[in-house]
Parts: C-alpha cells; sequence; structure tokens
C-alpha cells in the first residue's frame, strides 16, 4: 500500500508509524513519502496538482519496486483525499483506495462538496471512519458512499477522526490501529 500522511503530520508521525506496523503483521507492506510540504518543514499542504503528482511518483515507484503485487493506495486524511482525487483521474492504476478517516467536510460546517470526485473511481474502495470524527458526520458519509459501487464503509464506534477513543471504552490507540489494519486486510480486493 502506497501510503500517505494527513496535513498536520508526515509519514513519520506516531499514527503513521503505527499504522504501518500494524498493517505488516496483518501481510499489508507500505510504502510511505512525505509531500514536498512537510519535507520543506512548511505547515500548508501542498497545492493539489503537486500532491497529486508526488502521489503518482510514489504509486509508479511501489509498481516499479514490486512488479507483481497488486498496489493499494489510501492514506490519512488530506492523504487520502489526495489519493482519491488521483484515483479519479488514473481509474487502472490500482487495485484498491484506503480512507483511514476521510475529510468530507471542514469541521463545524457539514457538506458533501468534497465527494464529487468519487463516483469516477472506478477501483474498490474502503472507508474507515469513526463516528465522533468532526470532518465526516456518519450520516453524510453513509449518503456519499452507499451509491458508489464496490465501496465498502466501515464506523469504528466512538472513535474520532484521529482514531482516538474514549477512555470508558476501554479500547487503546493501539488496538484501534489494529483493527485498522485487520479491516484492511479482510477487505482486501485481492
Amino acid at each position: 500500500m502506497v501510503l500517505s500522511h494527513g496535513a498536520g503530520a508526515g509519514m513519520h508521525h506516531p499514527f503513521m508509524n503505527s499504522l504501518a506496523h500494524e498493517l505488516a503483521e496483518a501481510g499489508i507492506s507500505t510504502l510511505r513519502f512525505n509531500f514536498p510540504y512537510m519535507e520543506n518543514g512548511k505547515r500548508r499542504p501542498d497545492p493539489p496538482q503537486i500532491a497529486l503528482k508526488t502521489i503518482e511518483a510514489a504509486i509508479k515507484q511501489a509498481q516499479q519496486l514490486f512488479p507483481r503485487l497488486p498496489v493499494l493506495a489510501g492514506g490519512k486524511s488530506f492523504g487520502g483525499r489526495m489519493t482519491s482525487l488521483y484515483a479519479a483521474s488514473n481509474p487502472h492504476n490500482l487495485t484498491g483506495v484506503v480512507f483511514y478517516g476521510f475529510p468530507l467536510h471542514p469541521p463545524g460546517k457539514p457538506s458533501v462538496d468534497r465527494a464529487g470526485h468519487l463516483g469516477k473511481i472506478s477501483c474498490p474502495m474502503l472507508f474507515l471512519q469513526g463516528t465522533r470524527d468532526k470532518l465526516a458526520t456518519p450520516h453524510l458519509i453513509r449518503q456519499v458512499t452507499e451509491p458508489l459501487p464496490n465501496t465498502t464503509l466501515i464506523n469504528l464506534e466512538g472513535a474520532d477522526h484521529s482514531f482516538h477513543m474514549l477512555k470508558r471504552s476501554g479500547i487503546t490507540d493501539e488496538q484501534m490501529l489494529s483493527q485498522l489494519a485487520l479491516h484492511t486486510r479482510k477487505w482486501l480486493p485481492v
């Protein structure tokens, strides 16, 4: 899996490190990378055209390094959204797309404006969403994903956008990351 990071944290963020480790435990290799803005120490994400070129380069690198393996792509929040924009324009390059918290809308501003391109993606898609995610209210993400073919939505009860759980749930962050990897493994379209 070509795994893209979120807007505020790079490929070495503890979430990304732990998710890559859990995916490896589940039998899924990952290729992580930084977007140029993160690599250059900037806070503001790159414009989409730069992000898309970066994702394309990472996918091509994965395909060259592992020509016999199917290539999935996805990411956390911003990285997943940029990957979906890439997949909408390059429908035959990927085996599937995985979203670890798709950022459907800004916090407190529910809308589906960021989802218009998802219908152009022809490969299977997996949305892993927390039910407390302030960037994707459950009823709106369900409204977006239900009509899409080859799409699976898994709601993780009590998880927020960063997949943190309330302490009273008894589920640790490590257990949640393990669940993300296991859901990904079970879903694999290959």
